[in-house]
């Protein structure tokens, strides 16, 4: 995991036979504005020479705070290093809990639409009888107007039985525990302490620690259907990650964090306008957790390092504080 402290831009240019080539890359350092900066110009030179060489290699890097990109690491503010973890700002302006080897999973409760099964079995027969009572009428107007009443009452029909079979089966929010308390029957050497979140689950494995790249961490990824981009980022990024204060919109504040975007870093003169926002913010953020601890499930062991993290995680989210959630 590397959330770099300093960052740079490298830039080398060629022009030849009326075609000009500009390459960009980035650099960054835990050390010093100066290493951030020969790492970019290294990084510029290997690119600008594989682009002359007609490699087809994008020709700069966008400027992301979580980035996408393969071999380029978190770029945000660094609020504080406890450990192993480094709490960062993101581009909204929440606080989030980056960890090499703590196992986080989140679970956002689905919405789920109708089923297509359940949208044929409505429609299908009500449709059948539009038909047959516009051929009985013998007037096609008759029949336009029976098949356009008969689609009306099926979305109608197929809206009521679809909450109907929701509030059976105790919805997105049963269907997610469900999820988690088929892992943890399949996984009884596991223990995994479960929060709720503002729109679903968070799961932290505390038995062991974990390499992000571990097969285990894709098979649990997949088995609590955690958000694909999160699962890749892990991979890419070598940490896992949680939100660890409120989201702004959440808590009444509908600016944007300033200047905007709010990717790191930002030019000294912006600073102060920053400063404000974060302040608002912070003030605002002091009435919610970001999550509430619920149970543990599984064997009752911990693992030290994991045990660190948890106890920071908690303290920032204020998951045993009662407050609501954001």
């Amino acid at each position: 995991m590397i959330v770099p402290q300093y960052w740079a831009e490298g830039r080398l240019q060629h022009r030849s036979k009326g075609r000009q080539v500009t390459v960009r890359r980035f650099g960054w350092s835990d050390l010093s504005q100066q290493d951030a900066q020969a790492l970019a110009d290294a990084r510029t030179r290997e690119a600008f020479e594989r682009v002359l060489a007609g490699e087809p290699l994008p020709r700069r890097e966008d400027k992301r705070p979580y980035n996408g990109a393969v071999g380029v690491p978190i770029r945000e503010e660094i609020i504080a290093r406890e450990g192993d973890s480094v709490i960062t700002r993101n581009s909204y302006g929440a606080l989030c809990l980056n960890t090499q080897n703590a196992l986080f999973v989140d679970i956002d409760f689905d919405d789920p639409r109708p089923d297509a099964s359940l949208k044929r079995k409505v429609r299908s027969p009500l449709l059948a009888l539009a038909i047959i009572a516009g051929l009985l009428a013998g007037s096609w107007w008759v029949g336009i107007v029976a098949v356009v009443v008969s689609m009306v009452a099926a979305g109608a029909m197929i809206r009521r039985l679809h909450a109907a079979r929701m509030r059976r089966d105790g919805g997105p929010e049963a269907w997610a525990n469900a999820r988690v308390e088929a892992f943890a029957d399949a996984h009884p050497d596991w223990c995994l302490r479960q929060y709720r979140t503002p729109a679903g689950f968070r799961m932290l494995a505390m038995h062991r620690a974990f390499d992000p790249a571990d097969p285990e961490v894709e098979a649990c990824f997949t088995a609590l259907k955690t958000d694909p981009l999160y699962a890749l980022m892990c991979v890419r990024q070598h940490c896992f990650r949680a939100r660890v204060s409120p989201k702004p919109w959440r808590i009444g504040i509908a600016r944007h964090l300033r200047p905007r975007p709010g990717t790191w870093p930002i030019k000294p003169e912006r600073m102060a306008e920053r400063r404000q926002w974060v302040a608002d913010y912070e003030l605002r953020s002091e009435g919610f957790a970001a999550c509430r601890y619920v149970r543990t499930l599984g064997e009752a062991r911990t693992d030290a390092r994991v045990e660190a993290v948890r106890a920071l995680h908690d303290r920032l989210c204020r998951a045993d504080s009662g407050l609501p959630l954001a």
